[in-house]
């Protein structure tokens, strides 16, 4: 395939468009809700408005029949000035939607997917237990068959988007039966906010993305109706290893704007700052740190738009989605540390948005998939077991 990720005219559009956005509606009001740990509720509806919810989904649901190089794009230009608005966009369409649309029933498209690509609504993702985090496998929540309902027990942790007062539906994993050699049976479920059973917890108190919603979620007896399996009996765990995958493109570019919007920052404060009566920036020291930092940045964005346009052409993309999302992770976690270097002791500041960076940037090694998980799943592409 070609390697040539130049973007199209209707993908740069795009990205001028969430680019203004992010400057002129993000950047005023994110610190101080990030501060106050606070939702990002009018933002959120903004970008409802805009369509970015919508943009990987076709329209007879609402979307506006774009790509994943297109929800890439958006995630990285919005990343660049905040992570908790990008994680929260992230999870609402990968995490939220996209089973959804990928197994879903068309009863089930049609009845979330217009409210999701709309942001009326969030959908969450449920698949990390206190105990099943890599290996999800080991997950004990469990669904049993009663009547024409299931009955779901157990619970997760560190879900994404699952508390918020606009959040719809959580898709959960549970097992529903065990394999002749007693493996687990995976499947997937939707369960609708305010059954009955099913208990948010008050949000975790984070390092990080303290403007993006994660909670602890638990199911006491919660019955849904058996029309809620997302896909096949059994194959939740092939399903969820696709979503993933594909994950792991959209976090790339997020983890691509965080690094991106390190230098941006960087080099803005090294024109201005001055000190012993010149700016910083005509040291070659920090003219050196810049110039790494911005290698950095620009070989994840390439990382991870050749993993999008491997999945958008239909094309195997497991290797080169976790080779992404591996790179982009730890130049992310790189750039943040040289940032606020740059930045002395005002990067230690909250006033300053790469002391936020600081803060995000280390999830990004951990979510979708530990740095060791990417290394693992490479390594499987080349032959290796384990």
């Amino acid at each position: 395939m070609s390697l040539d990720h130049r973007l199209t005219p209707e993908h740069e559009e795009l990205r001028r468009t969430v680019e203004e956005f992010a400057h002129d509606v993000i950047a005023p009001k994110i610190g101080d809700l990030y501060e106050r740990h606070e939702f990002p509720y009018e933002i959120v509806r903004e970008m409802g408005r805009m369509g970015l919810f919508g943009l990987p989904f076709p329209e007879e649901y609402g979307g506006m029949g774009g790509d994943y190089l297109a929800l890439g794009i958006a995630l990285e230009e919005l990343a660049r000035v905040d992570s908790s608005v990008a994680i929260t966009l992230e999870a609402g369409v990968s995490l939220g939607a996209m089973p959804i649309f990928r197994f879903g029933t068309e009863e089930q498209k049609r009845e979330w997917l217009p409210r999701m690509c709309s942001g009326e609504i969030l959908g969450a993702f449920g698949l990390t237990e206190p105990g099943a985090g890599s290996d999800a496998g080991g997950s004990r929540t469990t669904a049993v068959k009663d009547g024409d309902e299931w009955v779901i027990n157990g619970s997760k942790c560190f879900i994404t988007n699952s508390g918020t007062d606009i959040t719809g539906l959580v898709t959960v994993t549970a097992v529903t039966g065990r394999k002749a050699d007693g493996r687990p049976e995976i499947s997937s479920i939707i369960v609708p906010s305010g059954t009955p059973g099913f208990t948010v917890a008050a949000p975790y108190s984070k390092v990080g993305w303290n403007s993006s919603d994660t909670r602890e979620l638990a199911f006491d007896d919660v019955r849904v109706p058996l029309a809620n399996l997302v896909g096949e009996e059994g194959r939740g765990y092939a399903q969820f290893l696709r979503i993933l995958d594909e994950g792991r493109v959209a976090i790339s570019a997020l983890a691509t704007g965080l690094a991106q919007g390190c230098v941006d920052e960087s080099v803005k404060y090294a024109k201005e700052r001055q000190s012993f009566g010149r700016p910083i920036g005509d040291n070659q020291a920090i003219q050196f740190k810049l110039a790494d930092m911005e290698m950095r940045a620009h070989m994840a964005r390439v990382g991870w738009r050749d993993a999008a346009s491997r999945l958008v052409a239909g094309e195997p993309f497991k290797k080169e989605a976790a080779i992404a999302k591996l790179y982009s992770s730890t130049v992310a976690v790189d750039n943040a540390r040289e940032a606020t270097q740059i930045h002395g002791g005002y990067g230690f500041m909250n006033e300053y948005p790469v002391a936020r960076m600081w803060r995000d940037s280390k999830i990004l090694e951990i979510g979708e998939g530990t740095s060791e998980v990417q290394r693992m799943l490479i390594a499987r592409e080349l032959g290796f077991a384990g």
